[in-house]
């Protein structure tokens, strides 16, 4: 063979080889491209088996038209030092997700969790969500109240005489918990949203009018439970100031329907007569702690009362819900008579 042959021979070779290796590229780089994803497509459920290789994960991945090429994400995982510590469980893979985000969700075992969506009234006692959450199948009813009972607040103190430690420190809220939450972890998260609520700004206004966080919530607590009007909530919270600072029972058919333990729309002379310190006709000052789970908008209304010179309010009887309000024993009193009325013109 002559020299000039040889060396279009070998020069052939290089060119096929150059071909080859463009179009392996070219089809490399298809391969390493994520699975596109149509616009109506949904997430897919994959199990990844405990002990399950790089190889049998490529394979599974692949199986789901989650990637390309089973071959190419086991050596490119090795690339990407992303090989080792990938963790077995169910996973919701959505098409259109790199190799990188797939390989880094099986890494941090990102695994799927089935969740249930709780919304918590505000207003509720710890016994309301309690039965609540038992019902949503996520709590043992007796075991997250004993946890109630034991646990002190994160943000506030605790009395001998309360009835549970975390009444009122529960935020409500709408929360989404997995199904396998424990009872300590929603305690937990509940706790965190009302340190979310009372922000540096309300907590300082707390300092500002001489008042703890527990007085704060235990105050709120009793104008979540009396007011059923918002717009009355700062009225109603300015009365209760009033009374305190005046040294005056405050005298709230909520404290005694707390304190008797038993639900009721209204109470009687004898009810103010309970023995409990959650009593506030019987008691001077605040009860022991909150009687409820106050909102947001009650926590404030407490921070920043109305200015009123109102010392006493009754319902007006007519079905509204609404409240007259008295500076006044005898304004007090001939509202009483007006709410009587009301209540026979109904």
């Amino acid at each position: 063979m002559s020299m000039g042959k040889a060396r279009r021979l070998i020069a052939g070779g290089l060119i096929l080889l150059a071909v080859a290796i463009g179009l392996f590229a070219i089809q490399l780089n298809i391969w390493l491209k994520p699975v596109p994803a149509m616009a109506a497509q949904e997430p897919v459920m994959v199990t990844i088996p405990a002990g399950s290789s790089t190889s049998g994960i490529a394979k599974i991945l692949a199986e789901n038209g989650l990637i390309r090429h089973a071959t190419v994400f086991r050596y490119y995982a090795k690339f990407r030092g992303k090989d080792q510590g990938l963790q077995a469980g169910n996973y919701l893979f959505n098409y259109g997700m790199t190799m990188d985000e797939i390989l880094q969700k099986l890494l941090d075992g990102d695994v799927y969790r089935p969740t249930i969506t709780v919304t918590i009234p505000e207003g509720y006692t710890v016994e309301q969500i309690a039965r609540r959450l038992e019902n949503s199948g996520l709590v043992d009813t007796e075991r997250f109240l004993e946890l109630a009972k034991s646990m002190a607040p994160a943000l506030g103190e605790v009395k001998s005489s309360q009835r549970y430690a975390l009444e009122g420190y529960l935020f409500p809220d709408t929360y989404e918990f997995a199904l396998d939450v424990t009872e300590e972890q929603i305690i937990e998260r509940m706790q965190n949203r009302l340190a979310e609520v009372l922000t540096e700004d309300l907590r300082q206004r707390a300092q500002e009018l001489g008042l703890s966080i527990h007085e704060v919530i235990t105050l709120a607590s009793l104008v979540e439970r009396e007011v059923q009007v918002a717009s009355e909530r700062e009225i109603v919270a300015g009365v209760l100031h009033n009374r305190l600072k005046r040294k005056m029972p405050l005298q709230l058919c909520a404290s005694v329907i707390y304190a008797l333990g038993e639900h009721k729309t209204e109470i009687t002379t004898q009810d103010t007569l309970v023995d409990s310190p959650y009593n506030t006709y019987q008691n001077l000052g605040l009860p022991p702690g909150p009687i409820a789970s106050p909102g947001k908008s009650a926590i404030t209304a407490v921070l920043y009362p109305a200015d009123v010179d109102y010392l006493y309010y009754v319902v007006k009887g007519d079905g509204s819900g609404e409240h007259y309000f008295g500076r006044t024993l005898a304004e007090h009193e001939a509202n009483i008579a007006r709410s009587k009325q009301n209540q026979k013109n109904l």
